[in-house]
């Protein structure tokens, strides 16, 4: 198990708008350099990729949770 760690503070978002499907669910199976969710920070919103392929095992944040850098933001089963 390896964890996805946040690279900035920032906003986190699990989807790419309110309407839009989540990037992700527990569950999904993720490619390294996968897009898994977003950080925003001063209204720029920066891509969270995923490591290291495998199977997301939790999901450790909801949308609009403050994030701060080096805080684990998922955990994945790797390949």
């Amino acid at each position: 198990m390896s964890t996805v760690d946040a690279q900035m503070p920032g906003v986190f978002y699990r989807r790419p708008s309110p309407e839009a499907d989540p990037y992700i669910e527990t569950g999904t199976l993720v490619q390294a350099g996968q897009t898994i969710g977003l950080i925003e920070v001063m209204k720029t919103f920066n891509e969270v990729k995923a490591e290291k392929p495998g199977r997301v095992s939790k999901i450790l944040l909801d949308d609009g949770d403050e994030v701060d850098i080096g805080q684990s933001m998922f955990e994945v089963d790797e390949a």
